[in-house]
């Protein structure tokens, strides 16, 4: 299993060798020190904790420096930990980087998507609107009837799609390809378009 913590840079164009091109998303992966391990015997389950990207150590309290010194590893702002099927291979303090990954390697992404404030039901969920004709005066974009009646009980049914909060979601894309590596730069380019703005913490997962 292969798994690294990165940002998200922006989006590019790879040409494969008979000249496709494939839209592509950058992404900025490790280098990651691995600053736990976890197994069955242990902690009751198998995984690998990562930390990523230099942080001030003025800006970490007492417990998160002591882990981090336990460890033999540099403050780091981001702490993430990946389940693993078997017992881990890796151990305290080895360095995770993007040569982990290779052209053509089939992996799954997580990030926190875009937020994009308050919306209403035609962006949030694709609702279609009322009419455009026939005397509509104020209704285009409203959601309709949200219940209330003899079928609901004279109220609104919980999970009623209505307008609210959209995106900051921790989201999961599967099946994208890693399209090029470029281990020197520590650069992952995975096909299509992966969760978030730029700078988000991108995690990338192969099996």
């Amino acid at each position: 299993m292969k798994f690294i913590l990165g940002t998200k840079v922006g989006m590019t164009q790879v040409f494969d060798e008979s000249g496709r091109v494939f839209p592509a998303t950058v992404i900025s992966a490790g280098p990651n020190s691995v600053t736990q391990v976890k197994t069955e015997e242990t902690d009751g389950y198998n995984a690998v904790q990562v930390a990523f990207k230099d942080q001030k150590e003025h800006r970490m309290n007492k417990p998160l420096m002591g882990h981090f010194n336990k460890a033999g590893v540099t403050p780091k702002s981001e702490l993430r930990e990946f389940r693993t099927e078997g017992a881990p291979e890796q151990k305290v303090g080895d360095v995770i980087d993007a040569s982990t990954f290779e052209v053509g390697d089939n992996i799954t992404v997580r990030g926190i998507s875009k937020g994009k404030g308050f919306q209403g039901v035609v962006k949030r969920y694709g609702f279609h609107g009322g009419p455009r004709t026939h005397g509509q005066k104020h209704t285009e974009r409203s959601p309709g009837s949200i219940g209330g009646g003899a079928g609901d009980g004279g109220r609104v049914a919980r999970g009623k799609k209505m307008p609210g909060r959209m995106g900051s979601d921790m989201t999961t894309v599967k099946n994208l390809k890693v399209v090029a590596v470029i281990a020197e730069d520590n650069t992952i380019m995975i096909s299509g378009a992966v969760p978030g703005r730029q700078g988000t913490i991108i995690e990338v997962i192969s099996k």
